[in-house]
């Protein structure tokens, strides 16, 4: 193998390692009830803080804390609309991935039948 090839072979391993990475840090971020709750909600449009604790049951604080973790990790985005904060999924593979994850619970808890 030539010194070119092997160069390319491990710049190939660390950008998946750095993928693989990643993908790790985000489906952390979704391990968590809330969280994924409130990633659930924002698929189906901006929200604020008000409306987020309600649809998702946590108290305030936690919704704050949740989102603030969401927005430094890059997954929301925040704006201001007067007074109010309104948060965004950044886009939509994230909705997407969510999505499935609810999708693959469906089949699990119904037993339903696996399908591509």
């Amino acid at each position: 193998m030539s010194e070119g090839m092997h160069l390319a072979g491990a710049r190939d391993a660390q950008q998946r390692g750095d993928r693989l990475e990643a993908a790790a840090s985000v489906l952390a971020l979704l391990s968590d009830r809330t969280r994924l709750a409130l990633l659930d909600e924002l698929g189906r449009g901006e929200a604020d803080v008000t409306t987020l604790t309600e649809v998702c049951g946590a108290a305030r604080p936690s919704v704050s804390q949740h989102l603030a973790k969401l927005r430094l990790a890059g997954l929301v985005t925040a704006r201001k609309d007067g007074r109010r904060v309104v948060y965004a999924l950044r886009h939509g593979h994230l909705r997407r991935l969510v999505d499935e994850a609810l999708n693959v619970a469906d089949h699990q808890l119904h037993s339903l039948p696996p399908h591509d």
